[in-house]
Order: structure tokens, then sequence, then C-alpha cells
């Protein structure tokens, strides 16, 4: 037999737990997700989230409540109370469910999140992974409760962090793994067998919402602090610094970094060492990897160099 689903999700990290539990067989009665949105330069075309386009594709019924909360609460429970859902999957919907909508499905509401709980409950998991330095995340099906990422967890795949991993190439490993998951997560509830073992009470930790002031690198800090800054927050919102072209300050994101072994002792945070831009942090250097000039496409430093050349010695404020 197959499941009666309500999909809730938000953005393309969603699509992949959407596609896996269609592709087995589960019949989605209809999918919840953030309205469109403005768009474009102008910010004139309202554009239909990932899921929502996803959801058009596979003919799926699609629903945009600007909130579940507030005066229209009880048409909004009503009206998800008769997709008579035996449960709801959740993955980034970015929307908190009161606890009248994850009473309502037979089975509850179940959650894919984005790290290894109770680590980095929130909104930014695996940007503050990597920034964090962990060595390892995961995905993880928990069923929610009406605390933030707080329930039991049914099942875990583990995701191991490299020095130079980003948080897009993160995204994508996390992404892929979570249908697979959650498609064997609803076949356990199906038969009845699905384990839930509470959350430790030790080693919560919360991802809070990256901020813009958070972005701009500080080459004061150790080596292995700003290649995590770095690569933590590519492709988005992006680490920057200002270079300097001509007589003119110009921003940059930087987009991938590793840490190097070259030596920096003597040179000025900030300072560019070798003509591999190889820059002096507070303690030991960074290569960066790929940058993105404002206004420009992104490009691996060989092709960043030729058409944006820097002297060494040259010091990145």
């Amino acid at each position: 037999m197959a499941l009666r689903i309500i999909f809730m999700g938000t953005p393309e990290f969603s699509v992949p737990t959407l596609e896996a539990l269609h592709a087995a067989g589960h019949q989605i009665v209809a999918c919840y997700t953030q309205p469109p949105r403005p768009a474009g330069r102008r910010g004139l075309e309202l554009v239909k989230s990932a899921v929502h386009q996803a959801a058009e594709k596979l003919e799926i019924p699609v629903f945009t409540p600007l909130t579940l909360k507030g005066e229209d609460a009880d048409e909004q429970l009503a009206q998800f109370a008769a997709l008579n859902a035996d449960v709801a999957v959740v993955v980034a919907y970015g929307m908190l469910l009161p606890q009248s909508i994850l009473d309502t499905p037979k089975h509850g509401c179940f959650n894919g999140h984005a790290s290894l709980l109770p680590r980095w409950r929130g909104a930014a998991p695996i940007q503050r992974a990597i920034m964090a330095g962990d060595a390892e995340t995961g995905i993880m099906v928990m069923k929610m409760e009406a605390g933030l990422d707080t329930g039991p967890v049914a099942l875990t795949t583990r995701i191991a962090i490299g020095p130079e991993t980003t948080a897009g190439s993160l995204h994508d490993q996390l992404a892929s793994a979570g249908g697979p998951l959650m498609v064997e997560a609803m076949a356990k509830l199906e038969a009845g067998d699905l384990p839930l073992t509470p959350q430790a009470e030790a080693g919560v930790t919360y991802a809070a919402k990256i901020k813009k002031e958070e972005t701009r690198i500080n080459w004061h800090l150790p080596a292995e602090q700003v290649a995590r800054h770095i690569n933590g927050l590519s492709p988005f919102p992006g680490a920057w610094c200002e270079m300097p072209f001509g007589d003119k300050l110009v921003r940059v994101k930087i987009l991938q970094a590793r840490t190097s072994g070259e030596n920096s002792d003597g040179s000025a945070a900030g300072e560019l060492i070798d003509d591999q831009m190889t820059v002096a942090c507070g303690e030991s250097a960074v290569q960066l990897l790929r940058l993105q000039r404002a206004g420009s496409k992104a490009l691996d430093r060989e092709e960043f160099q030729r058409g944006n050349p820097l002297a060494i010695s040259t010091v990145l404020p």
C-alpha cells in the first residue's frame, strides 16, 4: 500500500525528497510551499518556488498560504484536514507549523533536517557546520514537535565535511541523500516498525540565520577559520573582501579557499604573499581558489588573475 502524504517544502533542497517519494509510489495528495516571490533585477516577476514547479510537473495540487496561524488558522486547518493524509513530510518549508497542523495527519509530521541533531537546530545548519569546523554532518528524519527541531529521530545518514567542502557542494550531497532516507522512513512507518529515539539533552547548538554583517572576511583570524568562513558561506550569501583595482576598492566574493603551507611570517594580515593568490592571515595563510568580482561571473583563481592582476605584497583591507 502507498501512504497518503502531504509534502511541505520550498527550495531546491526539498525537491529530491518530493521526487523520491513520488517515484516510490506514495500518493502525494498536496504540496504546501511558500507563495511566489518577486524576482529578477527589478523584482517585477513573481517566481514560483522550486517545489511549486516540481509539483506542477508531477501534477500534484499546490497550496501557498502566507501563514498557517492567525485569523485564517481555522480555514487553513480545515483545508489541511480535508486532505485526509496519513503523514506530512516537511523539508525546508520555511514556516513554523502550529500544533493543530502537527496533530492532524494520522501518523503526524516528519521532517528531513540537514544536521546531526541535536547539533545545529534551526535555520542554517549546513553553513554553520562548515564554519564551525565540524568533521561531519548529515541528514536526519525526525518526528516533529512544537519545539524548534526538538522531536525524536528516526533515521540518519552521515556525510563527511572535507577541508575544501563548500556549503553549495554539501547542500547538494545532503539533498541527494535526503530522498532515499525519507523513502526508507516512510516504508518503515507504513510497516509499523519506524524507530523513534529522543534527542540527547547534551550537545544542543543552534544554527542561527546568516547575517549580512557576518559575511565580510576578517584576515586577522587564523587561516583555518578564514577558510571555513569562506567555504561555509559559498555560494550564498558569499564571504567577501575588497580588492584594489586602479584607484578603486572593488568588492569581490571569495567562493572557495584552502589553508596554505606558505610561510606568512612577517606579512601583514590580508597581504598577498605570492602569485598564487595566497593571503596572509592572523596565523598562517589561505589560498583563494574561486572568486567573483561584483557584477561578473565566478572564476577559478587562474582565470580571475588573468583579468584582475594584483601585485604581490598588496594588502587586502
